[in-house]
């Protein structure tokens, strides 16, 4: 019996499309499919990324045969929990059907769960194919996981939040040897005393060059193993082919990135426009993640998963393999490599007057890095190619200074922070920590990036496309008052009532520059600032004093800027690789994801830096530095050391004996007694009391504390 012509014209909900397979037990093809719902040749790429979408929730079979549904209720495990929402995402824990298992969202319950857990849930299948559920109780909590170091017969945890040790259980083999990094699981005890964990993988030496990076990624869960299927998907990529790309091979695109870096996904190009007198014509080139990494197929997985590559000062944890971060996303010199590229115009002001997107392929004339683009242009020329210091570099330049007008001309937040960076020798142990330079070099890359961010949201926007926009909302009230709170105090008013921008901001700091709490005031103005996130909604870029932002320059390392390139792709009709019509209504739940691996790996990244500093200084314990307050809490201050950027940790109960008082809003510890106060940005002398690269931080002795500057005017209360 054949079926009957559907009379929609448009394209098939999730739920229709099940019906339509499911009251047919013969295989729908997608050519029957299409004829049933009378869709056009326009649609029926749509169609087929629909039916992928489906196959991949394993609502459908990759034959088309619709899946066998799940049962009313289920045992689950869990396999992602959000810590902001009140949901987690499972999946059957005996799935037989084709393809992957579907991923069911479950309400939390008023318990704590976690990855791993194993549940009964009950299950309800909704209009759009999905399934969401209510967790009934918790069957099995998954094992408990503990990061240490073997002492004896003892694990000590590398993580100051567990407060316990724990006694090493002997399973047979090789026993592990005393100063070993472990990973253990804990076992369930009932008895009195230390509680038994036993070793589950071994590590290596803790004195190892490596171990603060393991002990970082550990603690913070980042993921680094891939999948068989990404690994071997990754392996049989081959490098993408002209087919209908814009050729820019003969552009002369380089890129410009520091000397330890290891992908090249950005390469950039300037040239006068001889249209618009002091105008410029940009190329901003970035490599083809797309074209590889397919919606839902297995190295997608895998990216979304991590969220974004994580930077260790003696390894990257990718987000991609790599094969393909390294090699055929790289946008290597003198190779030809695929690309989405936009064309900007700017006028003399750095006002872009228009841009256009395209799929290319470039051939990348130079590597440069930001230390030789700036010896370049500061006169010295070793190591650059002629054609690059003759032509690329004062061009990039020129373009770049009337970029930095119309920067100056709408504000952007002007913060002035120190960078440090580790210095590891050919062995990889730490050799210095010094402060990451910030040269003209690196601000020409980020103008040049910044707009060509814009260009996508504008793009985006335009079209009424899905977007994932990078959000940075105005300084919430809270954090104001607090801000003007102590401004008050140094004798600066911030006048309340007006909407205030980024310029304002500007104003406090050109205020505060030549003043010795110049310091203080920096961080006051960072931590009055509200956290840049992913989403969705536009809600501009406060920061950057931008209505539109998103990012679109890094898809090898953020998958946010993986999905807007799929949506120009989809808008741009560019082929392969472009965002299905229906992945806009995940953007949100994505979004929140993303957010919460950045700043997972922001984390682990500090984590590994404070861990290397401690290796670094622990034979320099009872030396003497000087340092400024860099955080205030109820249990003691940290202290940044001077030139080093490291910190520290005073203990309140070292500080000159009194009872202290924490003020949040003031940022200060005030003794009741002596009337003594410390503030975020004071100067200090500390000693160096101990340095512990197993559990990361420094702890300080108070040695004297300079007494804050009181600048003219500073009112009496």
């Amino acid at each position: 019996m054949t079926k009957a012509r559907h009379p929609a014209r448009s394209l098939p909900t999730k739920a229709q499309l099940l019906e339509f397979i499911g009251d047919d037990p013969r295989r729908a093809s997608r050519r029957e499919i299409a004829r049933a719902f009378g869709l056009g040749p326009a649609q029926r790429q749509q169609l087929a990324a629909l039916l992928g979408a489906l196959a991949h929730e394993g609502s459908i079979g990759r034959g088309r045969r619709r899946a066998k549904p799940l049962p009313a209720t289920a045992m689950m495990e869990v396999i992602d929990v959000d810590a902001d929402e009140a949901d987690v995402v499972a999946r059957p824990l005996d799935w037989a059907g084709d393809g992957p298992p579907p991923r069911v969202r479950l309400r939390r319950p008023e318990r704590a769960i976690g990855r791993g857990d194993r549940v009964l849930a009950r299950l309800r299948l909704e209009p759009d194919g999905t399934y969401i559920g209510d967790i009934l109780r918790i069957i099995e909590a998954a094992p408990e996981r503990v990061l240490g170091i073997v002492r004896g017969d003892r694990i000590v945890p590398t993580e100051r939040k567990v407060k316990t040790e724990f006694v090493l259980t002997r399973d047979g083999g090789t026993p592990p040897r005393s100063g070993e990094l472990v990973v253990a699981e804990v076992l369930p005890t009932h008895r009195l005393g230390l509680p038994q964990a036993r070793i589950v993988e071994r590590l290596g030496p803790a004195a190892a060059a490596r171990a603060p990076s393991l002990i970082a990624i550990h603690n913070h869960d980042i993921p680094t193993g891939f999948a068989e299927a990404a690994l071997h998907q990754a392996a049989r990529a081959t490098p993408a082919p002209l087919g209908d790309r814009e050729d820019l091979r003969r552009i002369d695109l380089v890129t410009i990135d520091g000397e330890d870096a290891r992908d090249f996904d950005d390469a950039v190009f300037a040239e006068p426009d001889p249209a618009v007198p002091g105008g410029f014509h940009l190329v901003v080139a970035i490599a083809d993640v797309a074209w590889y990494v397919r919606p839902d197929d297995a190295l997608d997985q895998a990216a979304r998963e991590r969220g974004n590559s994580v930077y260790f000062p003696d390894r990257v944890v990718p987000m991609l393999p790599e094969r393909l971060s390294n090699d055929l996303c790289s946008l290597r010199p003198h190779e030809d490599r695929p690309c989405l590229a936009v064309h900007m115009w700017i006028d003399a002001q750095g006002r872009k007057r228009r841009h256009r997107f395209v799929r290319a392929m470039i051939h990348s004339a130079a590597r440069l890095t930001y230390e030789a683009v700036q010896a370049c242009a500061d006169g010295r020329h070793d190591g650059v190619p002629a054609p690059a210091r003759e032509q690329a570099i004062p061009h990039l330049y020129a373009a770049y200074h009337a970029l930095a007008k119309a920067r100056l001309e709408r504000g952007t937040l002007e913060l002035d922070l120190e960078e440090r960076k580790v210095v590891l020798d050919a062995d990889g142990r730490i050799d210095s920590i010094v402060p990451r330079p910030r040269w003209d070099s690196h601000r020409l890359i980020e103008e040049f990036m910044i707009v060509a961010n814009v260009c996508a949201a504008e793009t985006l926007e335009q079209k009424r496309l899905p977007c994932m926009y990078r959000v940075h909302e105005e300084p919430s009230r809270d954090k104001l008052d607090s801000l003007r709170l102590v401004l008050d105090g140094l004798g600066y008013r911030l006048a309340k009532g007006q909407v205030l921008k980024s310029a304002h901001f500007n104003r406090i700091l050109e205020w505060a520059a030549d003043k010795p709490y110049r310091h203080l005031v920096n961080e006051l103005v960072l931590r009055s600032q509200s956290l840049a996130v992913y989403s969705p909604d536009n809600r501009g870029h406060f920061g950057l004093a931008l209505r539109r932002y998103a990012h679109f320059t890094s898809p090898i390392r953020r998958y946010a800027d993986l999905l807007v390139h799929r949506a120009l792709i989809a808008g741009g009709q560019f082929g392969a690789g472009f965002l299905p019509a229906d992945a806009g209504a995940a953007f949100a739940d994505i979004a929140t994801h993303l957010s919460l691996t950045e700043r997972r790996a922001a984390a682990a990244e500090r984590d590994a830096i404070d861990r290397y500093a401690a290796a670094w200084l622990a034979d320099r314990v009872g030396a003497q530095f000087s340092g400024r307050i860099s955080g205030v809490t109820r249990f003691g201050l940290f202290v940044a050391l001077d030139g080093l950027g490291v910190d520290g940790l005073v203990p309140i109960r070292t500080l000159p004996n009194d009872f202290y008082a924490h003020d949040p809003a003031r940022h200060e510890l005030r003794g009741r007694r002596t009337r003594r106060v410390f503030t975020l940005g004071q100067a200090v002398e500390v000693r160096l009391a101990s340095s512990d690269p197993t559990t990361g931080p420094l702890i300080f002795d108070l040695l004297d504390a300079a007494r804050p500057a009181r600048p003219e005017g500073r009112r009496k209360r």
